[in-house]
C-alpha cells in the first residue's frame, strides 16, 4: 500500500506530532504519497469550549502554508498531498464551501462526525447513546453521508460507517442505509476510503466493514486508503491487512489525488 491519505497533527488538539514528523514517518516506511488532512475548524460549536477537536480558523492558513512548504521541501523523496478533513455539518454548507474554495487543496475528505452537536466519534460523548434509538442514529448518520456526497465539496468520503465506532449496532439490519450511502457516493462520482483506525476502536474492524466494502466494489466505487494516524508512528498502520481486504473483494487500484483530480494507481 504505497499511500496514506488520512493523517492528523498537533494542531487539532487530540493528535501529537508535527506535519514534518508525519512526512518523515511516511518516507521511513517507504510510502510513495502522504496526505496531510487535518480537521477543518469548528463551525457550529465553540472552539473555546472544545479546544481539542480541531484547529482554529486563525490556524488554517498557517496549516496550509506549512503543508505547501513541506510539499516543496520533500518533493524529491515523497509526494506530499495537501488535504483537509472537511466535516459535513448540515446547515453550514456555505461556510464549508468557503473553506474548500479558499485554498489550493489536492483533496478534501467528506466526513461525518457530528449529528447536531453530538460527536459520534468522541469517546467522551459515548454516554449520548444512552436511551437513544440506535437505528434512528444510524438513519441520521447515513442520511448525512448522502447529503455530504451531494454537496460537491468533497473528493472522497472518509470512514463511511464510523457510526459503529463504539460498538453500538442496531438490532435492525442497517444494510439498506449503508447501501443508500454507497449509491450516493457513486451517483456523485466520489471515492471512499478504507480507514484502518477502526481496528483499534471498540468496533474492532476497519471502516467500512468487509460486507460494505464488497458492495462498494460491486458498485465500482474507487477506493483510497487512510490510516487516520494521530501519531507519526501510526502512518500506514495496518497496510498489509488493508491490502488483503481490498484484494479479496477485487480491488486492484487506489484512488490518488492532485489538484482535486483523481488518478487510479495499481497496488
Amino acid at each position: 500500500m504505497p499511500i496514506d491519505y488520512h493523517t492528523h497533527n498537533y494542531r487539532c488538539g487530540h493528535a501529537v506530532g508535527t506535519l514534518e514528523e508525519y512526512v518523515l514517518s511516511a518516507i521511513d516506511k517507504g510510502l510513495d504519497e502522504i496526505g496531510l488532512s487535518d480537521h477543518m475548524p469548528l463551525l457550529h460549536i465553540s472552539h473555546e469550549d472544545n479546544p481539542d477537536i480541531a484547529m482554529t480558523m486563525e490556524e488554517l492558513p498557517r496549516y496550509v502554508e506549512e503543508c505547501l512548504s513541506l510539499q516543496e521541501k520533500y518533493k524529491d523523496r515523497i509526494a506530499v498531498r495537501v488535504g483537509l478533513e472537511g466535516d459535513f455539518i448540515e446547515g453550514y454548507e456555505e461556510k464549508i464551501e468557503a473553506i474548500v474554495q479558499a485554498y489550493p487543496w489536492d483533496y478534501v475528505i467528506g466526513s461525518v462526525h457530528f449529528l447536531g452537536t453530538w460527536d459520534v466519534t468522541d469517546f467522551r460523548q459515548v454516554h449520548q447513546w444512552e436511551g437513544r434509538s440506535v437505528i434512528a442514529a444510524y438513519e441520521q448518520y447515513f442520511d448525512a453521508i448522502q447529503k455530504a456526497a451531494a454537496t460537491g465539496f468533497y473528493d472522497y468520503i472518509g470512514h463511511i460507517d464510523a457510526i459503529k465506532r463504539f460498538g453500538y449496532r442496531p438490532e435492525e439490519d442497517p444494510s439498506a442505509l449503508e447501501d443508500a450511502a454507497l449509491q450516493a457516493v457513486k451517483k456523485h462520482n466520489l471515492a471512499f476510503e478504507l480507514n484502518a483506525a477502526g481496528i483499534h476502536a471498540p468496533c474492532k474492524e476497519m471502516y467500512p466493514s468487509v460486507k460494505m466494502l464488497e458492495r462498494a466494489k460491486a458498485y465500482d466505487i474507487p477506493v483510497t486508503f487512510g490510516s487516520d494516524a494521530h501519531h507519526p508512528d501510526k502512518v500506514g498502520q495496518k497496510q498489509a491487512d488493508a491490502q488483503t481486504m481490498l484484494k479479496n473483494v477485487g480491488y486492484t487500484h487506489l484512488a490518488t489525488f492532485q489538484g482535486r483530480k483523481r488518478v487510479l494507481k495499481p497496488f
